[in-house]
């Protein structure tokens, strides 16, 4: 991928000890350090060995780098603010935060009934794990059972195959979140599949099936539908996308110089379609609770400066815990990403547009032979039934 691979060389080598991923435990990765906890013995061994790297002639950089320290190890600056920024997602209507820029008005934008935030990431990255977070923390109950089914060996499934809505709470009727398939090794396939979602919409139970899908694939994932070809499910315009990565395997991709996981992810987040105007997807950051401190806030610098957004405004590490922490990163990146969404809220189209998108939407209703197959059979079902009143309605 021309000028898109980036080596460690072109990475802050801030710490002497980080040393490769084992397949230790987390504890015995980083004893000293722990994931929500930053001494002043470990900030001044940290200092001292990024003093000895290059990065200290890129003051911007070094300047990054100790912010995202600092967020780290002073979570109870920000803690005031959970409470009231969840309060107001859970207020939040679409279209309330729309900028009346320019001379318009609310009513020159097409307003959706419930703003759709589309999850995409590689397999493992942690999408459907992270559903089950958000839930928990918009009900008040870290106890909630899970919504999304988690994959526990990624080998002997398949993973996520029909696009599954959320909505966020339960009850909502204002905001809802996708978990989609994941993320192919074949950018061919993403392709397909992302610029499909997001110019036809997205509903629920909605297949996701590849272009390089072999045919007992294919037959599998169809075996698998439970319902008919005319599915009560409402198509949803896409209105803001969340790339979903799996920190530890950045941070072995780093130190492997194995730019295979990275390519993909770059790739995609600098595809048009996923855009809207300015605006670039969301990057939420997963398996921090598996890293130490100083390893998420590495990875966080190295993906703001492969992808030219900001580490601490456009980023989000979502560990997997239990902790306010947590929730806070939570509700920061849908604020985020809820308040992008009404910024770029697309403008009324006229009648012959919205006919175009009612003409395309029967023709994909029709595509595929069992689609056809089965609109045949109900025809001529009915047809079977009008000749059978009218034959009654003679006698």
């Amino acid at each position: 991928m021309g000028g898109g691979r980036r080596s460690s060389d072109h990475l802050p080598e801030e710490l002497a000890d980080d040393g490769v991923i084992s397949s230790q435990s987390s504890s015995d990765r980083h004893p000293d350090d722990s994931p929500l906890s930053y001494s002043p013995e470990i900030t001044a061994a940290i200092a001292a060995a990024a003093a000895e790297e290059e990065v200290c002639d890129n003051p911007p950089r070094r300047k990054t780098y100790n912010e995202l320290l600092e967020f780290y190890s002073d979570p109870p600056a920000r803690k005031g603010t959970l409470r009231e920024t969840k309060d107001l997602i859970l207020r939040h209507k679409p279209g309330d935060w729309i900028e009346e820029v320019g001379g318009t008005t609310a009513g020159d934008y097409e307003v959706s009934d419930c703003t759709t935030l589309l999850l995409i990431g590689p397999r493992g990255s942690g999408k459907s794990t992270l559903i089950n977070r958000i839930t928990r923390v918009f009900e008040d109950d870290q106890s909630t059972p899970d919504r999304a089914q988690v994959s526990h060996n990624l080998s002997a499934t398949l993973g996520t195959c029909f696009l599954q809505e959320y909505m966020i709470p339960r009850k909502s009727k204002s905001l809802c979140i996708y978990d989609t398939r994941s993320l192919s090794s074949k950018p061919s396939d993403n392709v397909e599949l992302l610029q499909c979602w997001m110019t036809r919409g997205v509903s629920h139970g909605e297949m996701a099936i590849r272009q390089s899908d072999d045919i007992m694939t294919r037959n599998t994932i169809k075996s698998m539908v439970r319902q008919g070809v005319f599915s009560p499910c409402k198509k949803r315009v896409v209105n803001f996308v969340i790339l979903v990565v799996n920190g530890v395997t950045i941070l072995e991709s780093i130190h492997a110089k194995d730019n295979g996981y990275v390519d993909i992810l770059l790739e995609t987040f600098k595809y048009p379609f996923l855009s809207f105007k300015d605006n670039k997807p969301a990057l939420v950051i997963t398996h921090g609770d598996e890293l130490s401190i100083s390893q998420r806030a590495r990875v966080r610098l190295y993906l703001g400066d492969l992808l030219g957004i900001p580490p601490l405004q456009q980023i989000f590490d979502i560990a997997d815990t239990k902790d306010e922490d947590t929730e806070l990163a939570i509700v920061g990146m849908l604020r985020y990403c809820i308040e992008h969404a009404d910024r770029n809220l697309p403008f009324n189209q006229n009648y012959l547009l919205q006919g175009q998108r009612i003409f395309h939407s029967m023709m994909e209703m029709l595509q595929g032979y069992d689609t056809i197959l089965e609109v045949t059979v109900i025809i001529l079902c009915i047809i079977l039934l009008l000749l059978r009143g009218l034959v009654n309605f003679i006698q």
